[in-house]
């Protein structure tokens, strides 16, 4: 018989895997249960027609509105999770986003800590995800103690040219921080990597990174196919006392020391919700009513820039952004967000949108076209939340903030226009397109207003864990995951420090 694990991970996303990471070399019996199985190497993994026109990877599962309307939500289960598909920009928040920051619609309230306490794990996060960068082009970057591990990926030639045109517009350009090995992802296939899956094809994702990082180690397990069902709490003291799940059609059940819920912003704070008892009537970690609520969905839009005289023969495209719009307008008002190239856009992926169209008048239009992702900060409202009935879930995003994100859309596109693209399109996304949700559990220094603490320790429940982008108090206005990674290496030391000590 297997041994009772000491510590049990839910979820191999991003913190999940991470975490494990951190924590494999303690020596505890660590049990990583992930309720999707591994990506396989199959053509559809490069494949733009099944992967957008057909779907081949989107769960077949439905969420619901408040008024009963259903929709595909479109994350993913499986190890990895999401960073499966993600674009692998690994993107530090800056400093400020530690600190209270006035937006057009409210307050983006500050973190229970400042940036500087968290930069050490920035800095080991990127050492781990192998990130490749450049610092010096974006005024906005704060500092870091260590460089980064590898040289940017290297910007074709068409994307370099805009780039030129761009700081000659007085922008300030930026090679992103990226998880790619650019020669190993390109030896598979000459295709993107954003919202692409990879099955060890040379994008940095938690499963390809962390977790084979911990699997290495003989006390750490992975059982895919694991569904968590629910969490049972002692009636007194609050521990955590079983985890109980579905794997192979059998109920299983498991009564480890320490409990690490990754399973992401909405399903982690379902978990904790559907885990209601006597005790904890409103939900587990939920003396404070917060558990779901405050959830986060960057406000985010595509843009396409058109130009007969522009011919875009790269492959991957995604090689920079730039923050003059990140801290201001750019002319003194509040902050308006990010902006960074999406992949390459082909005919194939623009067809999934505009079915109307023929794909090889579209490939011809994409031939001529550079495509950016804007991005905005979504503000947490208590109103915004995930909610449990029954076997439903139900999905209220109050979204806040839009109309500095469409202010940014109008700044990029004089910008676009100023830099020779007379045609500038844009597209807003919306839920169906997950945007680094989160925010649904976060983290604090009152047990009256926060789930968490600091260390993302469950103030009601002293061995219970969350740690995914469910913690994130701010969305900010770039991409999570490294702030996710960083974060898990510091609860994985506090875990250490405390708790596997005793």
């Amino acid at each position: 018989m297997e041994r009772e694990p000491d510590i049990v991970i839910i979820g191999s996303g991003i913190g999940g895997a991470t975490i494990a990471a951190g924590l494999a070399p303690r020596g505890a019996e660590i049990l990583i249960l992930e309720a999707g199985q591994r990506i396989e190497d199959r053509p559809e993994n490069r494949d733009q027609r099944a992967i957008f026109q057909r779907g081949h990877f989107r769960p077949k599962e439905l969420w619901y509105e408040t008024d009963g309307k259903g929709f595909n939500p479109g994350n993913y289960y499986n190890v990895g999770g999401n960073s499966k598909f993600y674009g692998a920009v690994l993107v530090r928040y800056r400093r400020e986003d530690f600190e209270e920051m006035q937006h057009r619609d409210g307050v983006s309230p500050a973190w229970p800590f400042p940036y500087e306490e968290l930069e050490p794990w920035y800095s080991a996060a990127e050492q781990l995800y192998q990130v490749r960068g450049a610092l010096g082009d974006d005024p906005t970057e704060p500092e870091h103690s260590q460089p980064y591990a590898f040289p940017p990926v290297p910007e074709e030639p068409a994307i370099a040219a805009v780039r030129n045109k761009l700081k000659k517009g007085g922008m300030h350009p930026f090679s992103l921080p990226l998880g790619v090995d650019i020669e190993k992802w390109l030896a598979k296939a000459k295709t993107p990597w954003d919202a692409h899956p990879n099955s060890f094809d040379g994008k940095m994702d938690a499963e390809t990174v962390a977790l084979a990082n911990a699997l290495q180690y003989p006390n750490v397990r992975l059982q895919t196919g694991a569904r968590v069902t629910r969490l049972v709490a002692a009636q007194e003291g609050g521990k955590i006392e079983t985890v109980r799940y579905v794997a192979d059609g059998e109920e299983r059940s498991v009564t480890p020391k320490l409990v690490i819920l990754s399973a992401g912003a909405v399903q982690s704070a379902v978990l904790l919700l559907r885990s209601a008892d006597d005790a904890n009537p409103r939900g587990l970690a939920n003396r404070s009513d917060q558990v779901g609520r405050n959830f986060m969905n960057h406000n985010s839009s595509a843009i396409l820039a058109i130009s007969p005289w522009y011919r875009n023969d790269s492959i991957y495209q995604k090689t920079f952004g730039f923050n003059d719009f990140y801290l201001s307008d750019g002319n003194g008002g509040p902050p308006l967000g990010n902006i960074q190239l999406l992949g390459r856009i082909s005919g194939a992926i623009l067809k999934a949108n505009i079915p109307s169209v023929p794909e090889w008048l579209l490939d011809r239009v994409s031939a001529h076209a550079i495509d950016f992702y804007a991005m905005s900060e979504d503000l947490p409202h208590p109103e915004s939340r995930v909610m449990v009935e029954g076997e439903r879930i139900v999905l209220k995003w109050t979204r806040t903030n839009w109309q500095a994100h469409l202010d940014l859309v109008a700044k990029l596109k004089a910008v676009l226009k100023k830099a020779g693209f007379p045609i500038v399109l844009s597209r807003p996304f919306d839920k169906r397109t997950p945007s680094h949700q989160c925010g649904t559990v976060r983290i604090g220094n009152d047990p009256g207003s926060a789930p968490l603490d600091v260390f993302c320790r469950a103030f009601d429940h002293p061995n219970l864990f969350v740690v995914d982008a469910s913690f994130l108090p701010t969305s900010a206005a770039v991409n999570p995951a490294l702030t996710v990674a960083a974060q898990a290496l510091r609860v994985a030391e506090h875990i250490t420090q405390e708790d596997l000590r005793q």
